[in-house]
């Protein structure tokens, strides 16, 4: 029975198992960049693994809005129409600025301004498609996009390809490069604590059959990402450079 109430415990900030909670590694900095989060209801649901929610915690100048279609979405409306903020989107494509080309020069600044925000479609590919394509308010928005060349972490997730990289790995690559480009200031070094401690727990569940969690792996190992190109609806977050 107390083993039962043990597990059954959960975080409620980080929404994890209190026994493998990561707030402990949770450092929140204040950002000149307001990052908007919109979350598709699926990954509201997959909260201990999304890193939607853990992005969200490491931001201080941020915000979720969970939804599909935005259009008519009060607070996306609020923002979009404050003629004082300008709002960009974080989406890749031929037309958007390349944050990688620009982050040395004054365009990024001239083309930003200096304290922007920055929406952010938190899902699988389909589903960020499907987001963009209903919610005709961010269509217009003009968008930033990085050439990315690391491989994600997020190793318990299967994705479409090895540089596709979730939300907190794009937030980070962004808040670099914005630094390189004088945009930002903040200390990007622990960014990304939380979300290796959470893998690192779930591969303990995996792999270490001592485990009180443990959950045998197939063939008992991980399969590189480059084996689910086939297969992109298991993806789980899309951002990229293009």
């Amino acid at each position: 029975m107390q083993v039962e109430e043990k597990k059954s415990k959960k975080c409620y900030k980080c929404f994890r198992p209190s026994s493998t909670c990561i707030c402990k590694h949770i450092n929140p900095f204040q950002t000149k960049t307001r990052f908007i989060i919109l979350m598709h209801p699926k990954e509201y649901k997959k909260q201990r693994n999304g890193t939607g929610h853990m992005t969200k915690l490491q931001l201080e100048n941020s915000e979720i809005i969970v939804g599909i279609d935005f259009t008519n979405n009060k607070r996306v409306n609020e923002i979009l129409h404050d003629e004082t903020i300008s709002s960009f989107l974080l989406y890749p494509g031929k037309e958007s600025f390349n944050l990688s080309e620009s982050r040395k020069s004054s365009a990024l600044i001239s083309f930003m301004g200096d304290q922007p925000y920055l929406f952010i479609l938190d899902g699988t590919w389909p589903c960020a498609r499907k987001m963009l394509k209903l919610s005709k308010n961010l269509q217009p928005l003009k968008r930033v996009s990085f050439d990315n060349k690391i491989t994600s972490k997020f190793i318990i997730k299967q994705q479409p390809d090895a540089l596709c990289l979730s939300t907190i790995e794009s937030v980070y690559t962004v808040l670099n490069l914005l630094k390189e480009g004088n945009l930002e200031q903040c200390d990007t070094k622990d960014f990304l604590l939380p979300f290796e401690k959470m893998i690192a727990y779930q591969l303990d569940f995996m792999l270490n059959p001592d485990h009180e969690n443990y959950r045998s792996v197939a063939n008992g190992e991980m399969l590189p990402k480059t084996k689910y190109k086939n297969n992109p609806q298991r993806s789980v977050i899309f951002e990229g450079g293009g």
